[in-house]
């Protein structure tokens, strides 16, 4: 069976750190009640010149070095992102031409905060069926830049990042073993952006109510989760390492409490980056690796929720 091989990973962070102390001077908050309801100390923050599309060609060349490939071996890029440098063209056909690829296919996938666990289901599909062999798959966002700076309770849970996996087509028993995508569009409105360019013609401001984001986030991922070892043939005794979109602290002790899984197992990156949404999840699976944590051969859940309501769940032995 051809699977879907992670064989490089990768990261970029914008170079400005803005802490809870720093956003204090901001908004009327503290770094007390951010930490508490939150479990973020800081997040990165894009300068001028840094954006979605810089980001993603960071974290695209990081993973192909860890891959030990050159740009050349690429022929799909799949990028998952809520926040592109322009209304078209796709972010991924920028960010083909700044890697010298002239081959293959560059699309964008748009499903906020699961749009990785989607791009990777989409590459992992064309791989399967033959139409790509090996596949860029980057999450990448700049999401201060959709933020309103007077709202606390939103302006305090995101930062801007990227993340990339190179996936290659190869027979074996590893790769991505699983996945799911669900959404919900009934719930449009607890997650939004309230512009766009049929409606308002402007970009507009992220919204949220954080209380009914809270409750759907963990009944979702948790039964995904559930869905995703089953169809596996396998049990949550047999995962090694959750790496769950970072939205809030809250939400992972919650869904670790609902699995009887301890907290240990979780990935964590959210008290450093802060929600990176699409970004959040290659960027705790690159720590993880980067830090000896997840190793190869050991199994690893991914899962997210966003706007939408989307979400869904990969499963995968690196």
């Amino acid at each position: 069976m051809i699977r879907s091989m992670i064989a490089g990973v990768g990261s970029a962070l914008p170079k400005r750190v803005m802490t809870n102390d720093d956003i204090s001077k901001v908004v009327d908050t503290s770094d007390e009640w951010i930490r508490e309801r939150t479990g973020i100390a800081a997040r990165h923050i894009a300068a001028e010149g840094e954006t979605t599309r810089s980001l993603a060609t960071e974290a695209a060349r990081k993973a192909l070095a860890h891959a030990g490939l050159d740009a050349s071996a690429v022929d799909l890029i799949v990028l998952a992102t809520s926040t592109p440098d322009h209304t078209f063209p796709a972010t991924a056909t920028e960010v083909q031409a700044d890697l010298g690829i002239t081959k293959g296919a560059a699309f964008d996938v748009q499903a906020v905060c699961s749009g990785f666990v989607y791009a990777l289901t989409t590459a992992d599909a064309l791989i399967k069926a033959g139409q790509a062999s090996c596949a860029l798959v980057i999450g990448s966002e700049t999401f201060s830049r959709i933020l309103d700076w007077t709202d606390r309770g939103t302006c305090v849970l995101f930062g801007d990042g990227a993340g990339a996996f190179v996936l290659k087509a190869a027979d074996g028993e590893g790769g991505i073993l699983a996945s799911k995508l669900r959404a919900d569009g009934r719930f449009m409105n607890k997650l939004y952006v309230d512009g766009g360019p049929s409606t308002t013609k402007t970009v507009g401001h992220l919204r949220m109510e954080g209380r009914e984001v809270f409750k759907h986030a963990v009944a979702n991922m948790t039964e995904v989760i559930n869905e995703l070892v089953a169809s596996a043939g396998l049990t949550l005794a047999d995962v090694d390492w959750m790496v769950p979109h970072q939205a809030n602290k809250r939400i992972l002790e919650s869904i670790a409490k609902k699995l009887g899984l301890p907290e240990s197992k979780f990935i964590v990156t959210l008290d450093k980056q802060g929600n990176t949404s699409a970004a959040s999840i290659p960027l705790a699976f690159d720590h993880g690796v980067r830090n000896g944590l997840i190793r190869r051969g050991q199994i690893v859940m991914m899962e997210a929720m966003g706007g939408g309501f989307t979400w869904g769940g990969v499963l995968a032995r690196y």
